[in-house]
């Protein structure tokens, strides 16, 4: 594995788009259930080649993160969650969606999650110091920490409409 340059200092992330954060998780509840898991775990590598392969596909990042022997976690970054949607629907994710709920309903060898969040343009932040590019600052590439975007607050009204939290209603007497 080749290193990955570092960038020397304090960086964030700009953009006025909306961004959808998809994660998948592969939980392997028997590890000695190899007919049931591996097939799930092999549908994965086909699936992000295929979208890194077409740019129009929708995907801006994805990074594949291991938990031990038993778990596997998909981050990714999409432009959309329209495009999220589409692929979801496509041959490929379809055939392994369909493969997995075949061993799934035998029983529970293998399990499978996923969260989905909308975050419209302005309600995320970045910082990123002295580390390779990784996330947002892949997508959006890095600018220099300044004045303007010192703080997590300043950077999420440096992007968008400022995010404002309402203030409490006073508890009654």
């Amino acid at each position: 594995m080749s290193e990955q340059k570092i960038h020397n200092g304090r960086f964030t992330t700009t953009s006025d788009e909306e961004i959808v954060l998809f994660l998948l998780g592969i939980r392997v509840n028997k590890l000695r259930a190899l007919r049931s898991w591996l097939p799930v775990v092999r549908a994965l590598d086909p699936m992000l080649r295929e979208l890194a392969a077409d740019p129009g596909s929708g995907l801006l990042y994805s990074r594949t993160q291991r938990y031990g022997l038993r778990e596997v976690t998909l981050l990714q970054y999409w432009r959309g969650a329209d495009a999220l949607m589409e692929f979801s629907h496509a041959a490929m994710h379809r055939r392994a969606w369909r493969d997995f709920y075949k061993v799934a309903s035998r029983g529970t060898d293998v399990g499978l999650w996923h969260e989905t969040y909308v975050v419209p343009a302005g309600h995320y932040e970045s910082i990123y110091g002295s580390v390779p590019l990784s996330g947002l600052g892949v997508v959006h590439g890095l600018t220099p920490i300044g004045r303007r975007t010192e703080t997590a607050r300043a950077r999420l009204g440096a992007v968008g409409e400022p995010r404002t939290v309402p203030a409490a209603e006073p508890e009654s007497p």
